[in-house]
């Protein structure tokens, strides 16, 4: 038996998350399902993180053990449309997809023009101070502690995490401006928290100085509303190897 690592991409919107959950349709579920069929044996999925309900993954990065390797257009005849495999490759026995990751990318994309097009996969916004968003989102660096964006009742043991990038860029991609955030781990919901709270500074709803206060806070309840999930995507997954 071989370690293997497998590059996808989902829209989130026809699952319930990536986690396996009784009775409902998951990325992880219908991975298994595929990687079983065509080994004939059980093949469990590890995946770099777990994505909520409607939450999209760009780059997605997942591990499972097989007896020979697959190729990818195999594994995307069985999983469907909204599922699709970009790459599979060998790796050292003990590497892992969640535990190795060194770095994780989500983007949050926001559109002020009305599209058939985009609507589905973007957050459509009256114009927003981009600038004042910036100089508030500068303040993610400068904290390890985002317990003021964590969903309340998780299982995280820790809310420590160290943020390397936040920031607004434009996206040529859709017209409008994408939220670009990195760090060596996240928090369920974290990062639609961080943006529902930086559109309040983008609205003048609340000073950069008050978004500061909310980071010093330590408390959900300061923090803004959490953001629609069809907009979020994992975008990338770094590895030391």
């Amino acid at each position: 038996m071989a370690r293997y690592f497998m590059q996808l991409g989902y829209r989130g919107a026809p699952f319930s998350g990536w986690q396996v959950q009784p009775g409902a349709v998951t990325v992880q579920s219908v991975l298994e399902q595929a990687l079983t069929t065509l080994l004939r044996t059980p093949t469990p999925v590890v995946g770099a993180g777990r994505t909520d309900a409607g939450v999209n993954a760009s780059m997605m990065v997942a591990h499972f053990d097989a007896d020979r390797l697959l190729e990818p257009r195999a594994v995307n005849s069985l999983v469907g449309p909204d599922i699709a495999i970009y790459g599979i490759r060998q790796v050292h026995d003990d590497a892992h997809a969640r535990f190795d990751a060194i770095a994780r990318t989500y983007h949050y994309r926001a559109v002020e023009r009305k599209s058939p097009f985009l609507y589905p996969l973007t957050w459509l916004t009256r114009p927003l101070d981009y600038e004042l968003m910036n100089r508030a989102a500068a303040l993610l660096l400068e904290t390890d502690d985002f317990t003021s964006f964590a969903k309340l009742h998780s299982d995280a043991k820790t809310n420590i995490c160290k943020v390397t990038r936040a920031e607004w860029v434009a996206d040529p991609a859709t017209g409008g401006m994408t939220f670009v955030i990195t760090a060596n781990r996240f928090l369920r919901n974290m990062v639609r928290a961080v943006v529902g709270t930086l559109v309040d500074v983008g609205r003048g709803k609340m000073t950069v100085e008050e978004f500061a206060g909310v980071i010093a806070a330590r408390n959900r309840c300061a923090a803004g509303t959490s953001m629609p999930p069809q907009a979020l995507y994992l975008a990338a997954v770094e590895y030391p190897y």
